[in-house]
C-alpha cells in the first residue's frame, strides 16, 4: 500500500520491500540490452560498471565514501557475483547460469537465522520452494549436468550473491555509505575489464552506446541504489532474495516482447508460479514495515 500526503505533509510512505521489488524489475531488463548490443561481455562490463559506480556515487554522495573491512568484503562479493555469472554464461547455457545463481535464497534460508538469530518462518520456506519449482520448469530438457565447470562457476556466483545479501544487513556495513559495496565493486570491475573496454570505444555503434548508458545508469546504478536503500530500511535478506526471483522470470519476457525470442510453454507456467509466490510474499511483507519515499532523495 502506498500512502500519499499533501505538500505540507510528511511525505510518501511505502514498504521498503517495494524498493527491492522495483530494483528487481530494473535488473530484469538487463538481458534485453545485453542481447541488443554487439559488445563482448568484458567490453560491456567496463562501460556499464564505470557508469554504475558514478551513478550510485552521485545518488549517495551525502553519505560519504569511507570504507571498513565489511564493505571491502561486500565489494569483493559484489564484483565476484557479476563476473562469475558472466564467465558461467560463457561456459554453460544461460539457463544453467541464471538458475544456479538463483540458488542464493536457499543458502540465505539456512544462514540468516544462524547469523542474525532470527526466527525461521514457514512462509519463507514455502515461498522459496515455490520459486525453485517454478524456476525448474524453465529448464526442462535444457539442464546439462556435464557442463561441470560452468555449473560450478554459476553456483559460486550464487554463493557470492547470498553472502552479499546477508552482509548488507551487518551493522558494520551500515555504518558507512550503504552503497559502498556497489561503488567499489563496480570500480574493481572497471579496472579488471579496462583493456577490453578501452579498446572497444573506437568501434562502438549508437546502439552500443545506448545499451551501456542504460545498463550502467538505470539497470545497475539506480536499481542498486533502490536495493541497498530497501535493505538499509529493514528488509530481511531472505525477503530480498525471494523478490529477486522477479529478475530471471521477467528477463526472457522483455527479450520476447522486443526481440522476438519466444520462451517455452514450461517457462510461461514456471513464470506464473514464481510471480504468484513473489507477489504473495511481497504483499504479506509489505504490511510489516514502511519507509518514507522522500528519504530516497534527501536535501
Amino acid at each position: 500500500m502506498v500512502e500519499r500526503t499533501d505538500r505540507s505533509g510528511a511525505g510518501v510512505n511505502a514498504s521498503p520491500l517495494l524498493l527491492v521489488l522495483a530494483a528487481a524489475l530494473l535488473w530484469s531488463t538487463g538481458g534485453l540490452f545485453i542481447k541488443w548490443t554487439t559488445l563482448s561481455a568484458f567490453e560491456l562490463t567496463f562501460g556499464r560498471s564505470l557508469l554504475a559506480a558514478i551513478t550510485v556515487a552521485l545518488f549517495t554522495r551525502h553519505e560519504g565514501f569511507r570504507l571498513n573491512r565489511m564493505t571491502i568484503l561486500t565489494s569483493l562479493l559484489y564484483a565476484g557475483l557479476l563476473l562469475l555469472f558472466v564467465v558461467a554464461t560463457k561456459l554453460t547455457t544461460a539457463a544453467n547460469a541464471i538458475f544456479l545463481q538463483y540458488t542464493a535464497p536457499i543458502y540465505v534460508l539456512v544462514l540468516e537465522p544462524l547469523l542474525y538469530k532470527e526466527k525461521f518462518r514457514r512462509a519463507d520456506l514455502f515461498a522459496v520452494l515455490a520459486c525453485i519449482a517454478g524456476m525448474s520448469l524453465f529448464f526442462i530438457g535444457k539442464l546439462r549436468p556435464q557442463d561441470v565447470s560452468g555449473n560450478l562457476t554459476a553456483l559460486a556466483s550464487g554463493l557470492c550473491f547470498a553472502f552479499y545479501i546477508l552482509l548488507l544487513r551487518h551493522p558494520h556495513t551500515q555504518r558507512v555509505n550503504r552503497a559502498s559495496s556497489v561503488i567499489y565493486g563496480n570500480l574493481l570491475l572497471v579496472i579488471a575489464c579496462a583493456p577490453a573496454g578501452i579498446a572497444a570505444v573506437q568501434h562502438m555503434a549508437a546502439r552500443d552506446t545506448a545499451s551501456v548508458l542504460y545498463l550502467g545508469v538505470v539497470q545497475i546504478g539506480f536499481a542498486y541504489t533502490l536495493f541497498t536503500l530497501g535493505m538499509a530500511r529493514g528488509v530481511r535478506s531472505l525477503d530480498a532474495g525471494i523478490v529477486g526471483y522477479i529478475e530471471p522470470v521477467l528477463n526472457p519476457i522483455w527479450v520476447f516482447m522486443f526481440l522476438g525470442e519466444r520462451p517455452s510453454g514450461w517457462a510461461i507456467i514456471g513464470g506464473a508460479i514464481i510471480i504468484a509466490a513473489v507477489a504473495s510474499h511481497t504483499i504479506w511483507g509489505a504490511r510489516k514495515s514502511k519507509v518514507k519515499i522522500d528519504e530516497l532523495f534527501p536535501d
